[in-house]
């Protein structure tokens, strides 16, 4: 396991206008945990992107995402209720073109789901990017995996970013359909953790990022080890852990 934290390449543009990107996927769990710790949890990861699920969808909702992204040092860029949950928060590094929420079909008895998405630039990089929370339901959530893939062909991007709590370990149809046609990170470029779940027993992956064929992974991981991340905190924020990528996206 990598712990240091220059192994983790930060932010930056280089001379080619093409830029390396932060990005952090984040299960939040409707921020019922100690908001305090997942705030500290996400800033400490320094990301430009955070790709989160379960964000707040009832009263207030607007404000509870709002106050959680000021408080990691970012801003909303789209998302939550109107996603059914997913949400996608940003830094000021990037320049939006586009957002779009995508709701998904409703299974009647099931949860309803939905993609948070967006087409932003980092410099001269261009990038779709979606969030996502697929099905507890093995049928359900692999026709998400096929719609998740869908939409990214649809998004006029090349470079392409998914992440999200998948609810399916790696060997699942689901997992290994998206991974066929994007480049797992994890297994890209190992970094930090693999284990997403649970934070008190971290024994399996269900939360990825994935990265077009394009994208360059420079590591990947749950950052344990990264200062400013505590055990303490990862505990409290949530129920799940964040997963921590460093890409370096080509320029358009």
């Amino acid at each position: 396991m990598a712990n240091a934290t220059e192994l983790l390449p930060g932010s930056r543009t280089d001379g080619d206008g093409s830029a390396v990107v932060r990005v952090l996927g984040y299960n939040i769990r409707s921020m019922r945990d100690d908001t305090g710790a997942l705030a500290r949890v996400i800033a400490a990861c320094a990301p430009d992107l955070v790709l989160v699920q379960e964000a707040p969808r009832f009263f207030r909702w607007r404000k509870k995402l709002a106050r959680l992204a000021a408080a990691s040092g970012l801003v909303v860029l789209t998302g939550g209720a109107t996603a059914a949950g997913p949400a996608i928060l940003c830094s000021l590094r990037a320049t939006v073109e586009r957002t779009e929420d995508v709701l998904l079909p409703l299974t009647p008895g099931l949860h309803r789901r939905g993609f948070a998405t967006a087409v932003v630039r980092f410099a001269g990089a261009r990038l779709g990017v979606l969030s996502c929370h697929l099905s507890l339901q093995s049928e359900e959530r692999y026709a998400q995996g096929g719609a998740l893939l869908d939409r990214l062909a649809g998004m006029g991007v090349e470079h392409v970013i998914a992440g999200g709590d998948l609810n399916e370990r790696p060997g699942g149809r689901t997992f290994r359909r998206l991974a066929g046609e994007l480049r797992d990170c994890w297994e890209a470029a190992p970094w930090g953790g693999e284990y997403t779940s649970t934070p008190a027993d971290p024994h399996q992956r269900i939360d990825a990022l994935f990265a077009s064929p394009g994208i360059e992974v420079l590591g990947c991981g749950v950052p344990l080890d990264l200062p400013g991340v505590t055990e303490a905190d990862l505990r409290a924020a949530t129920d799940h852990l964040p997963v921590l990528a460093a890409l370096r996206v080509p320029a358009a």
